[in-house]
């Protein structure tokens, strides 16, 4: 799956969305768990505005280092007897990836859940060099049985489904033959993934963070699934975006601490992992061999700019979580694995306007996201900023909209025309009034009366209401 899964424009995808009364009252059920989770646990760790400040420290600190700190990462990887190979593309990623596999002659590939491999578009390079992916993640082999139906969250990929839609996705697909109660559920989905694990040529891995100090990657679970990935296959590779390093251990362990409160408000998940190179002697698991591929596609283009701060971002959903629209919307109608405040800012930038020219425009610019940021990322801002570029740089804004603001340009720079505009506006509009409401707007005026109503034009207009008040003077 790319990171683009849909042909349909935002507007359709939207509409199917809002209809799905399942899909948003288990995405506002889940928002409102994940979100007082994370209070309580922020308020557990007290003085939270000081570690968010030192995150975004530490986040910033990388991103203006980030060519010191990939390269010290880089060699020790490779002094610890891995291999290291930086894709400029997606294309470059995931071709290398298909090359060590075929070489292995693995047939059989586990993975853990990986934004970026879903980004890079691995499996379905994979399937067509003819190996069998796994998705071992819970969530993400819901999905994958569930012909590939694509993530609606960018930690609980299958929100969007119920315990009895995946009851009969596993009585259809894996001969499931219990209740809905989700131990059972579980249970089977593990006596299946474990035959997987140990069948397995190779295993393949996100990252969470990598430390550079040590050459160490990191992953952060709750169901164990990753280390079985990264311990009983004899190859190993680990995929991680370019910007996901962090100097040493102590800044790590900053960040892990943001990162599962954020995330899912916990002190820590149940699996913090540290790997570092293949199986060393003495060691009784691991890889034999140990492939590390850090991916740019586009994150360099987006240093230097004014869209740099969305690299500090640690994919914890937290602004997911949050979101008012991704609460009636829901995580596929973005179109891109990337959902939420987080995915409207950086889907344009990866995927560029094209594709996702729609997504800056799913906000409220509330500033919640940026409020519940661990790492302080101005994701409101950034989508104001992104607004601004398809209209000024990009000329991307609809004629309609052009023709009205190049229309209300004149009339406001004019003040007889604005004189006479503000005393007509009352009667022009009396046609689309009812009960001192606009419910049923014109044009353009249609998109937003069909969402919410607008209140009437006033009969009085503000200048003579306000020289009524001085007297007339």
């Amino acid at each position: 799956m790319a990171m683009k899964f849909s042909t349909k424009n935002f507007t359709d995808r939207t509409k199917d969305n809002i209809s799905d009364d399942f899909m948003r009252k288990a995405v506002a059920g889940a928002q409102e768990r994940l979100h007082g989770r994370r209070l309580d646990a922020a308020e557990e760790l007290g003085n939270w505005e000081e570690w968010r400040s030192h995150g975004e420290e530490i986040r910033q600190h990388v991103l203006e280092n980030l060519d010191f700190y990939l390269h010290q990462l880089s060699e020790n990887v490779a002094e610890r007897g891995g291999r290291v190979f930086f894709a400029k593309t997606a294309e470059e990623a995931s071709v290398y990836i298909r090359d060590v596999v075929e070489k292995k002659e693995g047939k059989k590939v586990v993975k853990s859940k990986s934004m970026v491999t879903e980004e890079i578009n691995l499996n379905s390079v994979l399937e067509e060099a003819g190996c069998e992916v796994i998705e071992t993640d819970l969530g993400e082999y819901i999905l994958q049985v569930d012909d590939h139906d694509p993530p609606s969250h960018i930690v609980a990929p299958a929100l969007h489904k119920n315990r009895d839609q995946i009851r009969d996705v596993f009585a259809e697909k894996l001969d499931y033959n219990k209740t809905s109660k989700p131990e059972e559920l579980a249970f089977h989905a593990r006596e299946k993934l474990r035959k997987e694990f140990l069948a397995a040529d190779i295993g393949i891995t996100g990252c969470n963070f990598a430390i550079a100090e040590t050459g160490s990657i990191s992953l952060v679970t709750n169901e164990g699934n990753a280390r079985l990935v990264s311990a009983l296959p004899k190859t190993q590779i680990t995929v991680m975006g370019m910007e996901r390093v962090v100097p040493s251990f102590e800044e790590f362990e900053v960040l892990v601490s943001l990162l599962t409160r954020s995330a899912v408000g916990q002190k820590l998940t149940s699996y913090v992992t540290a790997l570092t190179g293949p199986r060393g002697e003495g060691d009784v698991d691991g890889p034999e061999e140990f492939h590390l591929v850090i991916v740019d596609n586009g994150r360099s283009e987006i240093l230097g700019t004014e869209f740099q701060s969305v690299l500090q971002c640690i994919r914890c959903a937290a602004c997911v979580n949050v979101c008012p629209v991704y609460r009636h919307i829901g995580g596929h109608s973005y179109g891109s694995i990337y959902s939420g405040p987080i995915g409207a800012v950086l889907s344009p930038l990866l995927g560029g306007y094209d594709d996702f020219k729609e997504l800056p425009y799913a906000s409220t610019l509330c500033g919640a996201c940026t409020d519940a940021c661990p790492v302080k990322i101005p994701l409101h801002e950034l989508l104001h900023q992104h607004r601004q570029v398809i209209v000024e740089e990009e000329g991307r804004a609809p004629i309609s909209e052009r023709l009205a603001m190049k229309a209300f340009g004149i009339g406001a720079s004019s003040n007889p025309l604005y004189s006479m505009g503000a005393k007509v506006a009352s009667t022009a509009m009396r046609p689309l009034t009812k009960n001192d409401r606009i419910s049923k707007g014109p044009g353009p005026l249609k998109e937003w009366t069909d969402l919410r109503e607008f209140p009437a034009v006033g009969n009085q207009r503000f200048r003579d209401w306000f020289y009524d008040q001085k007297g007339g003077k």
